[in-house]
């Protein structure tokens, strides 16, 4: 089979930056067709630029990256710098990106490169939904050719940045609002999902052993960030973006079913939640395939393969 063309939507972010190496890995799988950087984790500055450092790890400048929209569609700007440091990609060591960004605007490429594509596309969203929100709402007929689209945000359960939401929904819901109203496809992984990939130190251990400059990376940053996540999650960090390409990898690692799921953009204090509608309760038809659950031990056996791929480079 000829690889996947897909479009990584990203604010890198340490976890979106696992997802992207993730990606360049499966050479055979998937056909990048570019990288499109959101505000998000950090400004759309460092998000656009840190994309670039991956790109530049793992030596593929052919693969484009543009920068998309700076902040939400409506609400003011949130980051999560305490998470992610004040780079984004605190710990990985990685020095400035040679190649430059693109010139066009994210949501122009978006449109541009979908209404062009010979073939559906697959859209691998990592960070908040705006770039692609306004790229269906500039040009709707961009839907036909979308393959699927396959979201990292939101939870059944209980929210990360508040009681109820998670943060790539919660940075801008009026973007996952119309998103999720769109009929596109949709897979949501939220972190009923990625809380059970869990970095624990074994398996952090087996991507270092590999001894490469993208591993070294990926420790790098995976232990400042679980340092920042352990008062949560006391055996590691969570890997949530990677659980993307992961699906897209091996499906059968996961586990989900079809329901309807509405975001709250209301002012009470469930704004920016995922309402998944569990027993149909609603009796709105089902919009999305919302995952639940993961083989954990699976997906890091695929991450650390997939890891070892990669160009050594200079560890």
């Amino acid at each position: 089979m000829s690889p996947r063309p897909l479009i990584v939507d990203c604010d890198p972010g340490q976890d979106d930056a696992v997802a992207l190496l993730l990606a360049f890995a499966a050479r055979e799988e998937f056909d990048i067709l570019g990288i499109t950087a959101v505000a998000g984790n950090v400004p759309l500055a460092l998000t656009e630029s840190n994309a670039r450092r991956i790109r530049d790890l793992v030596g593929r400048p052919e693969v484009p990256v543009y920068a998309g929209c700076p902040r939400p569609m409506v609400r003011k700007p949130v980051t999560a710098e305490r998470i992610h440091g004040a780079t984004g990609l605190d710990g990985a060591g990685l020095p400035e990106p040679v190649h430059p960004v693109g010139q066009a605007h994210a949501v122009d490429f978006l449109v541009e490169t979908l209404l062009a594509a010979p073939e559906p596309v697959t859209l691998a969203t990592l960070g908040p939904l705006t770039n692609v929100a306004l790229a269906i709402v500039k040009n709707p007929a961009i839907l036909a050719n979308l393959r699927e689209v396959v979201t990292m945000g939101g939870a059944a359960g209980a929210g990360n940045v508040t009681a109820s939401a998670e943060f790539n929904i919660f940075a801008d819901p009026h973007a996952a609002h119309v998103v999720f109203e769109a009929g596109a496809p949709l897979i949501m992984i939220g972190l009923d999902v990625t809380h059970q990939a869990i970095a624990t130190p074994p398996r952090l251990e087996a991507i270092r052993a590999l001894g490469t400059a993208p591993a070294a990376a990926v420790c790098g940053m995976l232990d400042v960030y679980s340092a920042k996540t352990m008062a949560a999650y006391c055996h590691g960090a969570p890997l949530h973006d990677p659980c993307v390409i992961a699906y897209l990898l091996q499906p059968d690692l996961f586990a989900g079913r079809e329901m309807r799921v509405d975001i709250d953009i209301g002012s009470g204090p469930c704004f920016g939640r995922t309402v998944c509608d569990w027993r149909g309760r609603s009796g709105k038809p089902a919009n999305a395939r919302v995952l639940e659950s993961i083989n954990a031990d699976g997906f890091f056996a695929l991450l650390t393969d997939h890891l070892a791929r990669l160009p050594a480079g200079s560890a």
